[in-house]
């Protein structure tokens, strides 16, 4: 049976004052399906790139496994399938059968295989690599958020998959897509790294406890330092008090004391109270170690203006675009204040391709039908991919925005204060989205157009969203293909089909 052995591994990168793991070690078995959950930024594909040797780290890791990673880098995708998966697996024309076997697992027709590779769907591409990986079963898988760009049916599809495996490593922030397929949790906190025997929602329930447990020592221990503080406070005012009017006796006051007394007992409670600050400072320090892995979620907020009219925002009639031999569906629906529409549908059926249309974005497309937007509105588009590139202050100036209020939310997300003079292009993809959320959050808008989010998201962040949302009630159009997103906020669901 094989395992991995994390052993006192410590490791930072250069741009960082603390180590992002420290000493640790952790011991998993082959036979394991791990899901890695925690914060954008906390170092989940730091370890898998730890595991697969290409960082440089002290301590050690300890394995007789393969290790195979996805996503796998694609040099040329201009080129057939098939030759992708040659060049990523080294089969033989003979062994060719392998990867239509794990296609078919995954739903995906082998016709994909004679098809340039840059004509897939993201969807069709995610399958592809996954099959690849899963070719050789000695191997042990490192999944670097496959769910991103999956439609709904996508999800469950390698949902299933997966769960016919055995011996990976998951990152993923969707707890629906993860609760069916993990037996194990490794969970990356502030303060340290857990390891759980379970899936999502068992490492939901323990943190929730330990959270619960962790806040009411703190609730007592502020009780404790403030009565603590009270005392020391008060021994000392007595102190001082005794010492004045040993003081003033000494000028020739009448004061029918003992100075020799005054003065023993002044130096006894100043003494005491010396003990007190001593113990004060030991609670403070006792209270910093306190919610070590609690993790700091102040509710965020959209720079939302809410306008008293017009009653309907966006109206779509009858629209559909064409462009060569691609159609997107008829649809039709309103947008009206304080509604958030989510349009659903498979990938590549044109979701976002009618967000574009209605923003206004030049496309090749004939549009059929009509679309009528308000005036004046201010829109905020959070655009579905990762393309920004820069500096975060120069991102939030070319918007017209307050780089202060930006870094403000980015904090509130979780985002680390070192990154904010760090070219975006460097970041990891989470942190990237956080810069792109938070752009959004803090533009001053009527209207938001948000296309996937969620992509790349921690939990914890989403659960932001999602809180922001419900309370503020914004007016917004959305396209996501997180169920518990769609379930909580939406009040109108425009579902795309042929």
């Amino acid at each position: 049976m094989g395992t991995i052995q994390i052993e006192n591994v410590s490791f930072r990168y250069d741009q960082m004052v603390d180590n992002l793991f420290d000493s640790l070690n952790l011991k998993i078995d082959e036979s394991w399906k791990l899901g890695l959950i925690g914060r954008n930024g906390r170092g989940k594909t730091t370890l898998m790139k730890l595991l697969l040797g290409q960082l440089d780290y002290q301590g050690q890791v300890v394995s007789n496994l393969n290790f195979y990673y996805y996503p796998q880098a694609v040099v040329d995708k201009n080129v057939p399938t098939i030759e992708v998966v040659k060049n990523l697996t080294h089969l033989e024309e003979y062994d060719l059968w392998k990867i239509e076997i794990e296609l078919d697992k995954l739903k995906v027709d082998s016709g994909v295989l004679q098809q340039e590779f840059s004509t897939l769907s993201p969807g069709e591409r995610t399958k592809v690599l996954l099959a690849i990986l899963f070719i050789d079963e000695s191997g042990f898988q490192l999944i670097d958020e496959p769910t991103n760009h999956l439609d709904i049916e996508g999800r469950k599809i390698v949902s299933d998959y997966l769960k016919s495996k055995k011996g990976f490593i998951v990152i993923s922030h969707d707890k629906n897509f993860l609760n069916p397929v993990i037996d194990h949790v490794i969970s990356i906190n502030r303060a340290d790294v857990d390891v759980y025997k379970g899936n999502f929602d068992t490492w939901q329930d323990n943190k929730n406890r330990q959270d619960n447990s962790e806040q009411n020592e703190k609730e007592q221990l502020k009780k404790d330092i403030h009565r603590l503080h009270e005392t020391a406070v008060k021994r000392e005012n007595w102190s001082n008090s005794a010492e004045a009017q040993k003081n003033k006796n000494r000028y020739g006051e009448s004061v029918n004391l003992d100075k020799g007394f005054i003065s023993h007992k002044s130096a006894k409670m100043m003494k005491k109270a010396k003990t007190a600050e001593k113990r004060v400072d030991s609670a403070i320090n006792e209270k910093q170690s306190l919610l070590k892995n609690i993790e700091i979620e102040e509710p965020i907020t959209l720079n939302y203006e809410e306008l008293s009219h017009p009653d309907i925002f966006v109206q779509v009639d009858n629209l559909s675009l064409r462009h060569e031999t691609i159609t997107t569906p008829v649809v039709n629906f309103k947008v009206k204040k304080n509604q958030v529409l989510a349009v659903i549908g498979q990938n590549g059926i044109g979701k976002t391709t009618i967000f574009k249309q209605i923003l206004g974005v030049p496309q090749p497309f004939e549009q059929i039908g009509d679309i009528k937007v308000a005036n004046n509105l201010k829109i905020s588009y959070l655009r579905q991919d990762n393309e920004l590139t820069g500096e975060i202050k120069a991102l939030a100036v070319d918007k017209k925005i307050e780089p202060e209020m930006v870094y403000s939310n980015l904090r509130k997300l979780g985002f680390e204060r070192y990154l904010f003079n760090q070219p975006v292009e460097n970041m990891s993809q989470g942190q990237r989205r956080k810069v792109a959320l938070a752009l959004s959050l803090s533009e001053k808008a009527n209207l938001y157009f948000w296309d996937e989010p969620l992509n790349y998201l921690d939990v914890i962040t989403r659960q932001q969203i999602i809180s922001a949302i419900k309370k503020q009630h914004p007016t917004m159009l959305l396209i996501d293909h997180d169920q518990d997103l769609i379930d909580e906020v939406s009040t109108q669901k425009v579902k795309l089909h042929y």
